[in-house]
């Protein structure tokens, strides 16, 4: 039986923070969120890792976060480029923005052939959702669609500076998910939450204990074929809707399958606290989180002495 595998997506742009968060330090020691993540992960049971990067930042990222792990987990890098298109499609002029994290995920498809978890480079998820999934990917390993998905309380994933975008879902009697609704924004009101759908000028409450995808994913490799499938439709259809920004995002497609009846998602949740860098000015508070983390006893001063 293959042991589950840790997959973190940590090629996007930051465009909103401004730089490339999944490399910004969190304490004095340089550790990134993505640390705390893998971290996480390890005491879990997971021991591989597959970072989905840019080319373009490969030195630095090796560098200051590869290098460190790699003493205490296997490690293997994969690449999502722009320029990794369908034969015959002609990137849009002016595209620099990547195609999303379907897109992102799929450069894994030649280096995963078993069950694997996903999550996102700049979010910290608290520790109970690794656990929770690594036992769910081992437990059903003989299973190639049995897949699964960490929630949390959307009022537990909100910013105070500003709108965030979360997959806002529902689900059936036996906790499988039945409906994902990517919502752009989202922001915390001092009743707990509201969308808005007309970009800001007016806001709906929505309950602040409603489940929400971080996308922390637990997957087989028959994924893929399935990835393969909506990237196709995406390329030949939606990104002519929107050249410059459009995106093929997991949420999404994982909806689709679900409401065709091409997979079942076991909704794991989770009560702990995300904490994330979405805008500059989140730096600060994830600071003082990390720090009181650590003098909890929740983490060592240094991860990887």
């Amino acid at each position: 039986m293959k042991k589950p595998v840790l997959v973190i997506l940590a090629a996007g742009m930051g465009s909103r923070y401004g730089g490339l968060k999944q490399m910004d330090s969190m304490d004095d020691q340089g550790h990134k969120i993505i640390d705390f993540s893998m971290y996480d992960a390890k005491q879990a049971g997971f021991e591989k890792v597959v970072f989905i990067i840019k080319h373009e930042i490969e030195k630095d990222f090796k560098e200051l976060v590869g290098s460190r792990v790699a003493k205490y987990m296997e490690v293997e890098y994969v690449f999502q480029e722009v320029a990794d298109v369908p034969a015959g499609f002609e990137i849009p002029d002016g595209r620099t923005k990547p195609w999303g994290t379907t897109h992102a995920l799929n450069c894994c498809k030649d280096v995963i052939d078993g069950p694997f978890m996903v999550i996102n480079a700049d979010d910290y998820y608290g520790r109970s959702g690794y656990k929770t999934m690594y036992d769910f990917l081992t437990d059903t390993a003989e299973d190639p669609k049995a897949y699964a998905m960490v929630a949390y309380e959307l009022g537990k994933t909100l910013t105070e500076k500003g709108s965030v975008t979360r997959g806002v879902c529902q689900c059936d009697a036996n906790g499988y998910l039945t409906d994902i609704v990517e919502q752009k924004t989202l922001v915390k009101t001092a009743d707990g939450a509201a969308y808005s759908e007309d970009d800001g000028k007016t806001f709906k409450p929505i309950d602040a204990a409603s489940p929400v995808s971080m996308n922390m994913w637990g997957f087989k490799d028959s994924i893929f074929a399935e990835f393969d499938k909506a990237l196709d439709l995406f390329f030949k259809e939606k990104v002519a809707e929107n050249p410059i920004k459009s995106e093929c995002l997991i949420p999404t497609e994982v909806d689709v399958l679900i409401k065709k009846g091409a997979a079942n998602v076991k909704v794991l949740k989770s009560k702990d606290q995300w904490f994330g860098v979405t805008y500059p000015e989140d730096k600060p508070y994830v600071v003082e989180n990390i720090k009181a983390l650590k003098e909890a006893g929740l983490y060592p001063e240094k991860l990887w002495p």
